[in-house]
């Protein structure tokens, strides 16, 4: 604040001194130019796509053939006739749409009917036959 005298004698009268203040604020405003651009922080975000498709359907137990010691055929824990066996790998199989298959055959099995059993699971339109390999014993 600056003061000025006057020539009547009447006392000093005040002026204002702008200078600091425009000093002052001169400075509060480089900083602000600085710091702001430090403030706005952007990264990336992946937002998953929604997903329109329905939701999957029951999943159907994979389908086992099992060849045991005297011969005899079981689907899925279901012992089935010889003459049967055909017609129902066929039923099984049109149920699924991947056409695998789990075969197991029981060490004391004949290699013959072991083979046959999985030619006629080829011809019921299995084409993936997976052999169950030997468990490990613990």
């Amino acid at each position: 604040m600056g003061m000025t005298v006057q020539q009547g004698g009447k006392g000093v009268k005040p002026e204002m001194n702008v200078t600091p203040l425009v000093d002052v604020v001169l400075v509060l405003l480089i900083i602000f130019m600085v710091v702001t651009p430090l403030l706005t922080k952007t990264f990336e975000v992946a937002v998953p796509k929604k997903d329109d498709s329905p939701p999957p359907a029951v999943a159907i137990p994979p389908l086992v053939v099992r060849l045991d010691r005297d011969g005899s055929v079981r689907i899925n824990d279901t012992v089935v006739p010889q003459p049967e066996v055909a017609f129902r790998l066929q039923q099984e199989l049109s149920v699924r749409n991947d056409g695998q298959m789990l075969f197991d055959a029981d060490d004391g099995a004949n290699y013959g009917a072991a083979v046959t059993l999985m030619d006629t699971a080829r011809g019921a339109g299995a084409r993936t036959i997976a052999v169950i390999p030997e468990a490990t014993i613990q």
